[in-house]
C-alpha cells in the first residue's frame, strides 16, 4: 500500500468493471478509503447486480485496504445524494470523485430513438452533474477537493453514435464550467478522455465493422481502435489528479491509454471576418455570398477531410 492518498476518501462510479474497477483499486493502493459505485448492469443500461461493486469491494479489502460498496443509479438525482452520504457515513467525508459511469447504446441518428439517446446522455452527463453537484457542497464545506469527470476522444472524434459523442462532448464542457465556478477555492475539476479494452469498447465492435462499410471509417482507424490494452493503464493519471500534486491542475481534459497521456487544447476562434456593427449594421447575404468561401472558409476542412 502507498501513502500519497493516504486518509482521502474517494468515491468511484462504475467501478465494477473495466476502466472504474482499475481506478478503484489504483486508488485503494495509493491509501485511499474508496466507495465502489455500480448499478451493475449491462454496457447498455439493462438490468442490475450487487456482485460487481461487491468483487472489487473484496479485492480492495484483501489487499489490506479499505472500501464500501454502492449500488445507486447516477441518472436519478436523489440516487447520488445518498452515493455522497455513504461516504460520509463510512468515512466521514469526500475528498476524490471520479465520474465514470457510462452505458453505449449504438445506432446512427437516423435509427436511434428519442429513449436511446435521453438514457446514454442520463448517465453519462446528468449523471455527471448530479454528483457534481452533491460533491461540490461537501467539498466547499471541507475546503478542499478533486473531480475527476470522464469525457471520450469522441467528443471531437465521433465514431457512430451521436448520443455518445454528444454526452461527452457536454462532459467536457460541464468540467470547464466547474472548474471556471471553483477557481478561487482549493477544489479543483478535470477529466480524462481514456482508451482501452473494456465492455463497452468491445460491444461497440460491431458498430466499427459497419462504419467501415459504409465508407464512414477506414480500415486502418479501425484496425488502431480495435487493438487497444488494457484499463490499468488509465489509473496513474487519475491518481496523480486526485493527489496533492496536481493541486494547480484544474479544467484541462487529457488523454490516458496505452503508453500515452496527452492534454487537449481548449477550442477557439481560428479565423474571423469582422465589421464595424454600430456604424454598419448586420451583415447582408450579399457580403457573406463572397467574404465566407473568399475569407473565412480558406484552409478549413471537416476534421475527417
Amino acid at each position: 500500500m502507498g501513502d500519497l492518498l493516504k486518509n482521502k476518501v474517494a468515491i468511484v462510479t462504475g467501478a465494477g468493471r473495466g476502466v472504474g474497477r482499475a481506478e478503484a483499486l489504483a486508488l485503494a493502493a495509493h491509501g485511499a478509503k474508496v466507495v465502489v459505485n455500480d448499478l451493475g448492469g449491462d454496457p447498455g443500461g439493462v438490468g442490475a447486480s450487487n456482485s460487481p461493486a461487491d468483487g472489487v469491494v473484496a479485492e480492495i479489502k484483501k489487499t489490506g485496504g479499505q472500501a464500501v460498496a454502492n449500488y445507486d443509479s447516477v441518472a436519478d438525482f436523489k440516487a447520488t445524494a445518498h452515493l455522497i452520504q455513504t461516504a460520509l457515513d463510512s468515512f466521514g467525508r469526500l475528498d476524490i470523485l471520479v465520474n465514470n459511469a457510462g452505458i453505449i447504446i449504438d445506432n446512427p441518428i437516423w435509427d436511434m430513438t428519442e429513449e436511446e439517446f435521453d438514457k446514454v446522455v442520463a448517465v453519462h452527463l446528468k449523471g455527471t452533474f448530479n454528483t457534481c453537484h452533491h460533491a461540490v457542497k461537501i467539498m466547499r464545506a471541507q475546503g478542499i477537493g478533486r473531480i475527476i469527470n470522464t469525457a471520450s476522444n469522441q467528443w471531437r472524434n465521433p465514431e457512430g453514435h451521436v448520443n455518445y459523442s454528444a454526452a461527452k462532448g457536454g462532459i467536457v464542457s460541464l468540467t470547464w464550467g466547474v472548474a471556471w465556478e471553483l477557481n478561487n477555492t482549493a477544489i479543483t475539476c478535470n477529466a480524462i478522455a481514456p482508451f482501452a479494452d473494456t465492455r463497452m469498447h468491445q460491444t461497440s465492435e460491431p458498430r466499427r465493422g459497419k462504419l467501415v462499410e459504409a465508407g464512414l471509417m477506414k480500415t486502418d482507424r479501425a484496425d488502431q481502435v480495435s487493438d487497444r490494452p488494457g484499463p490499468e493503464f488509465v489509473p496513474p493519471m487519475v491518481v496523480y489528479l486526485a493527489s496533492d500534486l496536481a493541486s494547480k491542475i484544474t479544467g484541462q481534459i487529457f488523454r490516458c491509454g496505452a503508453g500515452k497521456i496527452a492534454i487537449y487544447s481548449h477550442p477557439g476562434e481560428v479565423k474571423g471576418i469582422y465589421k464595424n456593427f454600430k456604424k454598419d449594421g448586420v451583415w447582408t447575404t450579399e457580403e457573406l455570398k463572397d467574404l465566407v468561401p473568399g475569407a473565412l472558409m480558406p484552409g478549413i476542412k471537416p476534421w475527417w477531410g
